[in-house]
């Protein structure tokens, strides 16, 4: 941004408070519920009404259940889980490169229509993305956990705010690091990397591991040799196509939310670099191990999910209800972010 030496005017001045206002609000944890739309629309079912218009989107494209999931946690790892990921603008955070293949704007576009036409000015976008992701975790055969509402959404959505998101070649210690700053712990952060489970990955994402691991012109020597050899023939060297690849390698359970992922990393067949490094550090590798041979993953991975919703929420007066989630309601706050 250019500098000047022109003192600020006062209408200036009180953006700026303005600014510093909306970034503490963001940082605030708030009570939420259980059921907290009961009520309040009369007879309407508000999570009723977002699971079937996530069910009508599903059947049409399943390849939305990991997209959402997607969506849920680059929310609410930037400002806490405000719906912020939803604005548009020009520098907002969909522009910021880790979003920029971000995608299920649609269905979250579809279920608020839907509420909106039930109770007008009620339901937030961000308590709309939480329930939505729960309702394709279900139908991904995740089991279907219950979720807290009584969100509202935010006002900032800044491309440089998306610098908190971990990278895929993060190590696990500052994997972990950067999960405590958001509250969860080192057993939250491995189970939800288990969304995995049903997601997928460029190949410009792990490339590297395939041709030149940190720049020694080799393949990551802790990728399974049949797995390399695979990735290979999908992942082209210097290919003008940037490809994808499932997350979790086994075949039967790639669309499915299951425990398969972490079998997969402890046979050295992770794609992305944290996931594999998961089964190999010291830090992780022993609940790796324990979630691989345990029977209650989709009800723990369901518990995660839902701490990880509680991230730095607004609620009360804080925020607001938008009218759409894809901009503020007031048009001067939209300019101001774009």
């Amino acid at each position: 941004m250019a500098n000047n030496n022109r003192k600020p005017s006062g209408a200036l001045v009180v953006v700026a408070i303005g600014f510093i206002f909306l970034n503490l609000i963001g940082h605030c944890y708030g009570d939420l519920q259980f059921g907290f739309y009961k009520a309040k629309c009369g007879s309407a079912d508000v999570e009723d009404i977002v699971r079937k218009t996530v069910i009508g989107k599903f059947f049409f494209d399943k390849t939305i259940a990991p997209a959402l999931v997607r969506m849920q946690f680059h929310d609410c790892f930037v400002n806490g889980c405000d719906a912020s990921i939803l604005l548009d603008g020009t520098n907002s955070e969909k522009t910021a490169p880790p979003n920029l293949s971000v995608r299920g704007y649609d269905v979250i576009d579809a279920a608020k229509s839907a509420v909106e036409r039930a109770c007008p000015g009620v339901v937030s976008c961000a308590d709309i993305i939480i329930m939505a992701t729960r309702d394709v975790v279900a139908l991904s055969g995740g089991g279907r956990y219950s979720v807290q509402t009584g969100r509202r959404d935010g006002f900032v959505s800044l491309a440089q705010n998306t610098r908190t998101l971990p990278p895929p070649s993060t190590t696990v210690s500052s994997a972990i690091q950067a999960f405590a700053n958001k509250g969860l712990t080192a057993t939250d952060m491995i189970y939800l990397l288990g969304g995995h489970t049903i997601g997928i990955a460029h190949c410009s994402l792990f490339q590297d591991r395939l041709y030149n691991f940190q720049n020694t012109g080799k393949p990551d020597p802790t990728m399974d040799s049949t797995l390399l050899w695979s990735l290979r023939r999908t992942c082209v060297q210097n290919a003008t196509v940037d490809r994808t690849a499932n997350l979790d390698q086994n075949s039967f359970s790639s669309s499915l939310v299951d425990k398969s992922y972490y079998s997969q990393i402890m046979l050295r067949r992770g794609v992305l670099q944290i996931d594999q490094q998961l089964a190999l550090d010291s830090l992780s590798k022993s609940t790796v191990k324990a979630i691989a041979g345990s029977s209650d993953f989709n009800f723990k991975f369901g518990q995660a999910m839902v701490k990880l919703g509680a991230t730095q929420v607004l609620t009360g007066t804080q925020g607001e209800i938008r009218k759409s989630c894809r901009s503020v309601n007031s048009p001067t706050l939209t300019s101001l972010f774009n």
